[in-house]
């Protein structure tokens, strides 16, 4: 493993994308702690998808159409959900809410979760990548797990800067009701504009 790959990790990861919007709206909604629960739960998002491809599940996804249309559809589904809810959830971005409410935390990490798990992409992703960086030595297998726990790393702490960044200036943005009707309206097409992304995914 080298800096090449750190530093490729880190571009991906840096890269707005559903994780990064997910993170940064339970930051702004439910402040610091909920930020970096929610990159934790995206983190974690990750594992199913490593370990999909380091078992050579993802041969599965990429071979079968109808396996690949079905996640991709659920994940589609769960991205109109989520800009649905944040469209009509105006509790969401109260700046007055508990960011401490364990019930609210759990919710966080079970969406961040599914927002990285229904996305087949990632599994391909890891196929496409990995091998890239592992050569034909018998410990593989143990390469690309090192390798992921990397990439699952960088992920954590540039999901957290963002989580973080976007606690620090929500006093600021969503005590002004002009700048809170527009962010929940931004985040909703957002939402809608990254299901639909992954609705035109090709295997």
């Amino acid at each position: 493993m080298g800096i090449e790959y750190v530093l490729t990790s880190l571009v991906l990861a840096v890269t707005p994308g559903t994780g990064v919007l997910y993170t940064v709206t339970a930051g702004l909604s439910r402040g610091t702690r909920a930020g970096l629960v929610a990159a934790l739960g995206c983190t974690l998002g990750i594992v199913p998808h490593v370990a999909a491809a380091v078992t050579g599940l993802a041969a599965v996804l990429h071979t079968s159409a109808v396996a690949f249309q079905v996640l991709k559809f659920l994940g589609v589904a769960y991205l109109l959900f989520l800009a649905w809810r944040t469209l009509r959830d105006r509790s969401a971005f109260d700046v007055h809410a508990d960011p401490a409410t364990p019930r609210s935390a759990r919710r966080v990490v079970l969406s961040a979760v599914l927002v990285n798990v229904l996305n087949p992409k990632l599994t391909i992703f890891f196929v496409a990548f990995l091998p890239q960086f592992v050569g034909n030595s018998p410990d593989a297998v143990w390469q690309m797990l090192e390798l992921s726990a990397v990439f699952m790393l960088v992920t954590l702490v540039v999901f957290a800067g963002y989580g973080w960044g976007a606690a620090a200036v929500r006093t600021h943005v969503l005590t002004r009701p002009r700048v809170l009707s527009w962010l929940r309206r931004t985040f909703a097409m957002a939402f809608v504009a990254l299901s639909a992304r992954l609705a035109t995914a090709e295997r």
